[in-house]
């Protein structure tokens, strides 16, 4: 579990879903609270999360005070107040080659772009879809566009194309595209709740991932990685463990972060992140 001998922290990267926000979707008053005392103590904060950056704000906002969001699992790196410092967008021709090859996962593909109107997110319908990320969409409904074939919403680059659906679905959806022939072309990150029974593998640029961006928002910032801790829970969160001086995984992490030494924290439903963050202040503070 957390003990408080981490060296010196200048910037803390959290995820979102499965970390920050507990079982009911909130962010627990705990864990908002030690938020904001990390950042009273002079710890950037930074929100890493494979949410679109516009579905991030309205968790970001409840912090109080001023921060940057590396969003989509690393494509886009943005301000609360909206200034960009870097996007990396898949570019159209490499989403048409994807959506061609993954033509048998046509009703589970959904590609999301980097606006805040509708056609931010484009299907081409909902049948195929389950519950959980039926839900997801319901909440984004102003964002979304239904076009057939998919490939003609690709007037402009992407920030990626996901697959969702069942957790046995997407294992075929998964061997397609180690066979699709496009390795060094794309980036494949998944992420699982099995307790839902849902998975999502998101297909991005090739080198984008949450551990690049925040290790180019950390160079940027001047913070050595040793400076720098994460917390994560999900297969999308290890390249940002892995980059992080001081790697925490929360206690309901997947059984894939386990085993490789990582810090553990709490649970979501215990207020993990307040415990890293507490156990963190301590030296902190008294240094």
């Amino acid at each position: 579990m957390v003990k408080s001998s981490t060296s010196s922290i200048r910037l803390l990267a959290t995820d979102i879903d499965g970390t920050l926000l507990n079982p009911e979707f909130q962010i627990s008053d705990a864990d908002l609270q030690s938020l904001r005392r990390a950042h009273s103590a002079g710890v950037e904060i930074v929100l890493v999360t494979g949410r679109r950056h516009t579905f991030a704000l309205p968790i970001a906002r409840q912090l109080g005070f001023d921060l940057w969001l590396i969003s989509s699992n690393g494509a886009v790196t943005r301000s609360l107040s909206g200034e960009t410092f870097h996007r990396d967008l898949m570019p159209r021709e490499t989403c048409r080659q994807l959506c061609g090859a993954m033509r048998d996962f046509r009703g589970h593909t959904v590609l999301t772009f980097d606006k805040e109107t509708k056609g931010a997110i484009v299907l081409e319908h909902l049948d195929d879809l389950s519950a959980s990320i039926r839900r997801w969409l319901e909440k984004n409904i102003e964002y979304i566009e239904f076009v057939v074939p998919i490939e003609k919403a690709l007037v402009t680059d992407p920030v990626q194309a996901m697959f969702c659906g069942s957790t046995e679905k997407m294992k075929g959806a998964l061997a397609a595209l180690e066979s699709c022939g496009m390795d060094g072309q794309i980036t494949v990150l998944r992420t699982e709740y099995p307790a839902r029974d849902l998975s999502m593998i998101d297909v991005l640029n090739a080198g984008c991932s949450k551990g690049h961006a925040l290790e180019r928002w950390a160079n940027y910032r001047g913070i050595a990685r040793e400076e720098v801790m994460a917390i994560g829970d999900n297969h999308n969160d290890i390249e940002m463990l892995a980059f992080a001086g001081h790697p925490v995984i929360m206690g309901n992490a997947c059984e894939e972060l386990r085993g490789r030494g990582w810090t553990v924290t709490l649970g979501n439903d215990r207020c993990g992140v307040a415990a890293a963050v507490d156990a963190m202040l301590g030296t902190v503070v008294s240094g």
